[in-house]
């Protein structure tokens, strides 16, 4: 166990959330969404709160943006932008760029609320001209931001982060269209594991990651779709959306708490625990290695 802890996540301790006071279900970007089916909103009031309070009872600190009433899929804070911070201890953010117009307004907000804060911010492109970057398929890894391309994310916009951040990019292509964002198909877990769903991705992507991977818990696309690596590690508790028996068995052998938390009401806009809070606490030259320059790398044709 003393080992474990020594190989725990650098960051995943502090992140912003936004609070579901307008979320509903106003349109289709993804393969979940159906206005005929709405949330319950006292539901997901509550749910939402249990899923904050779960976290700062673990330690975690958990920041909360107003909701704009016109941005229904702002509670989905993964994916207003990727927060780091820098070696001279300077908080950024880089704003993500919707690919969907109908969620462009809410980094607007949110790029307010962050400054106002103390963080520095940048954005890719911005009301849809230049490159599109969505947050949610961001993660630091090993030497370098991970970052899954197609659906959201454009692979032009890896070269922005390479530059802005200083950081090398590994670009991995997404192709299963229930897995939209790379987080809902990989969660670091600490240093050396990850869950993983190669199904998510192109074959040669998907040969890639599991080869950055030390010891990956490979899901199933049943598995993944159960929102399940959609989940949030602190320190060596996993807080998740659901755990099949299989995964759970695994997590636990390797020495990790596992705490379900009900979010099913926020299932119907399609994202889960992950898509719902943002760490802000990435550390460039630490769990990020710097690199003058950056550097992108892709996967082989």
């Amino acid at each position: 166990m003393e080992q474990g802890r020594a190989n725990e996540l650098g960051w995943g301790r502090h992140y912003v959330a936004v609070e579901p006071t307008h979320f509903r279900v106003d349109y289709v970007i993804n393969p979940f969404m159906d206005p005929a089916v709405q949330p319950d909103g006292p539901t997901a009031w509550r749910q939402w709160h249990e899923m904050v309070g779960t976290l700062r009872g673990l330690g975690a600190t958990v920041d909360v943006l107003p909701q704009r009433t016109d941005a229904p899929d702002m509670v989905y804070a993964m994916n207003l932008g990727l927060g780091v911070v820098r070696e001279d201890a300077t908080p950024s953010v880089v704003m993500s760029h919707m690919r969907y117009a109908e969620r462009r307004m809410e980094t607007r907000s949110a790029q307010a609320w962050f400054t106002e804060h103390g963080f520095a911010t940048s954005i890719v492109g911005r009301d849809g001209v230049g490159a599109h970057f969505e947050a949610g398929d961001a993660f630091a890894w090993g030497d370098a931001l991970v970052v899954g391309y197609g659906p959201r994310t454009e692979e032009l916009a890896l070269k922005h982060l390479a530059n802005d951040l200083g950081v090398r990019v590994r670009g991995v292509r997404i192709t299963h269209p229930g897995m939209y964002h790379l987080d809902l198909a990989f969660c670091p877990l600490d240093e050396r594991r990850a869950m993983v769903c190669p199904s998510a991705l192109d074959d040669a992507s998907a040969e890639a990651l599991l080869a950055l991977v030390p010891e990956p818990l490979v899901l199933t696309e049943e598995e993944a779709l159960t929102f399940c690596a959609n989940s949030v590690v602190v320190g060596r508790t996993v807080v998740m959306p659901a755990c099949p028996d299989r995964v759970r068995a695994q997590l636990e052998e390797w020495g990790f708490d596992v705490v379900v938390v009900a979010v099913d009401e926020f299932h119907k806009g399609g994202g889960s625990i992950r898509c719902l809070t943002n760490p802000v606490d990435i550390t460039v030259g630490r769990d990020l290695p710097a690199v003058p320059g950056g550097a992108v790398v892709l996967p082989p044709v």
